[in-house]
């Protein structure tokens, strides 16, 4: 599967493009500004982009009014069918937002329900409606809304009619744009049976086609395998990488790759990929969550190398900040124009090392030293082994171990390591170790 040697890149486009928040009706071509943008993605060392909801929508795409057509304050389909090939043309895979569990009051099935009530041909679209009840927007009917978001009316996958609008809709973008894989929005709240369908679907449409669900507690096996997703998002991960800097504990990040990926038999997730990912469009800037900037560099260092798919959020390249609330536009903004700087820099060599390397992307996870303020880790596969090595304090740290080996070659800097029990890492330093060079010197 391409996406298992990728490096993803998230954006939302409506707050990218500075779309209004409340959807006007007035077409603007706006995506059209990811094309200016594809020089930086390449330098950046990007091969895929996922797009948050990109069609028809009320207010934030989240609640979509048609799944065939781009939303009007972005462009046309003809503009986003522009937007896709030159990504593509670039090398950049296409991922879409897939929002299937909830659509937006404007939803033809919906205003159907609100104009017909009891008549509606569509009442059994809707997951559960009862005209004896009324919500905050005085219908003279209750409906239930994704967790109580009466903007968000949740549908029925158990419907047949709505199960087959739903893939005709992922038909035509794979027709009409050429996508490469979905996003599936809550996919911890769909029908599993609705799931198991789409992944049938897609399979018998594009080969290699990639499907990645939003997963954020529970029992990830539950949504990925044979006939399930491909991956899911690994928020248990993503906690614990600013928590370990926060808190100065790098027990935690470690502990949960242990129990996720460890060299023991039990461990919940060897040898799948699921995406990884410092802040994201529901969550604060990194930036904005670290207590100390000078912990940028090293968390997306153990990002980078740990199991899984990195992803990138806009601008999170070169360190915004953003909050949560007022909407979310603090942390949905418009960029004019991307930036460049040294965390971008160390991005890019992540990237470009991460893409290149078959342990980075296929090896087991073993822990080697751990301490409050630093942990190497060591990535292998079959003769390759590549030794992730953070530094998070402000002070020298001697890594005392035994690599088998005189020397390594740092792939950040292409420099060479000599090893002598182990080596000094810098304050707040970070190191990608590898024997690439020198295979026949061995590492243990």
């Amino acid at each position: 599967m391409w996406a298992n040697e990728s490096v993803f890149y998230q954006i939302y486009p409506l707050g990218f493009c500075g779309a209004p928040f409340e959807n006007d009706g007035v077409l603007t071509n706006r995506i059209a500004k990811v094309i200016e943008w594809i020089p930086h993605l390449k330098k950046l060392g990007v091969n895929a982009i996922y797009f948050s909801p990109i069609f028809e929508s009320d207010t934030h795409g989240y609640n979509t009014r048609d799944y065939t057509k781009i939303d009007t304050r972005l462009g046309t389909n003809a503009d986003f069918k522009a937007v896709c090939d030159a990504l593509h043309a670039a090398g950049i895979r296409v991922v879409l937002d897939g929002v299937f569990n909830h659509v937006g009051r404007g939803f033809f099935a919906f205003e159907d329900v609100r104009q017909n009530r009891e008549n509606s041909k569509y009442l059994g679209w809707f997951h559960r409606i009862d005209f004896g009840g009324n919500t905050e927007y005085n219908d003279g009917f209750w409906y239930e809304g994704w967790e109580g978001y009466n903007n968000m009316v949740k549908l029925n996958l158990q419907n047949e009619e709505v199960v087959s609008y739903l893939l005709s809709a992922v038909q035509g973008w794979i027709e009409e744009f050429d996508i490469d894989g979905l996003r599936l929005d809550v996919a911890y709240s769909l029908n599993h049976d609705f799931i198991r369908r789409l992944r049938s679907h897609c399979d018998g449409l594009k080969d290699d086609f990639f499907l990645v669900g939003e997963m954020l507690h529970g029992d990830y096996n539950q949504l990925t395998g044979e006939g399930m997703l491909h991956s899911v998002t690994n928020y248990e991960c993503y906690k614990g990488l600013y928590s370990s800097f926060n808190s100065m504990n790098m027990f935690e990040i470690n502990h949960s790759l242990l129990r996720q990926f460890g060299p023991e038999q039990w461990t919940l997730y060897k040898g799948k990929h699921l995406l990884c990912f410092a802040d994201n469009h529901d969550v604060e800037r990194v930036a904005s969550i670290l207590n100390n900037e000078h912990h940028l560099k090293p968390l997306y260092t153990i990002l980078f190398g740990m199991p899984g798919i990195p992803c990138i959020y806009y601008g999170s390249e070169w360190g915004i900040k953003g909050q949560k609330g007022n909407d979310d536009k603090d942390i949905r903004p418009c960029l004019n124009a991307p930036e460049w700087n040294d965390l971008t820099d160390h991005i890019a060599k992540l990237a470009s090392v991460k893409r290149k390397s078959k342990a980075l992307n296929y090896g087991d996870f073993h822990s080697i030293v751990l301490t409050n303020g630093a942990c190497v880790f060591l990535r292998r596969f079959e003769d390759e082994c590549v030794y992730v090595c953070v530094n998070a304090t402000d002070q020298s740290f001697w890594a005392g171990l035994d690599a088998g080996c005189g020397a390594l070659t740092n792939l950040l800097t292409n420099e060479e390591i000599t090893w002598a029990g182990g080596f000094e890492m810098e304050p707040y330093g970070c190191y990608v170790l590898s024997n690439i060079r020198g295979k026949d010197r061995g590492c243990e």
